[in-house]
């Protein structure tokens, strides 16, 4: 991998952890998208907030996710309930698990650009952040059942 993909990479994996956190926002507080979107891109992205520094994301990737996300959750709800087993619901999911398997939805559905493969790494390794060993188990085939539907 060269330097430059590697970059790309690295800041694309900083805007999928902040999309995550940002959704998190939203479902908790309500903040308008606009909003959210000059917040992270003011005081989070690239940040170091008590003494921990993040990496620099993505910043139109970032917005991509964050945006898709918001315009289309009851589709991107949808695609994720029907992959859940019949005796869990997905108002069952706690807010950063959905904001999770939101963000991770809306790349498998509207970023052709981006290997599936990547985006369910992605995703497991945000979950591996937040969550127990059984949960990023969970994401990983959560997404790829999803995966299937989305990209056949």
């Amino acid at each position: 991998m060269s330097r430059r993909t590697s970059a790309r990479s690295k800041a694309r994996a900083a805007a999928r952890l902040a999309a995550t956190q940002a959704l998190y926002q939203h479902e908790m507080e309500g903040t308008a998208l606009a909003s959210l979107l000059h917040e992270f891109h003011q005081h989070r992205l690239g940040a170091t907030i008590e003494e921990v520094e993040y990496a620099p994301a993505d910043e139109a990737y970032f917005d991509d996710v964050v945006t898709g996300v918001l315009a289309r959750t009851d589709e991107i709800d949808a695609a994720i309930a029907a992959k859940l087993s019949k005796d869990w619901s997905f108002d069952r999911l706690d807010k950063p698990m959905k904001a999770l398997l939101r963000a991770a939805t809306y790349e498998l559905l509207a970023r052709a650009d981006t290997a599936t493969g990547t985006v369910i790494s992605e995703y497991v390794d945000v979950a591996k952040a937040f969550y127990e060993r059984r949960e990023a188990g969970f994401v990983n085939g959560l997404l790829d059942a999803v995966a299937k539907d989305a990209r056949g």
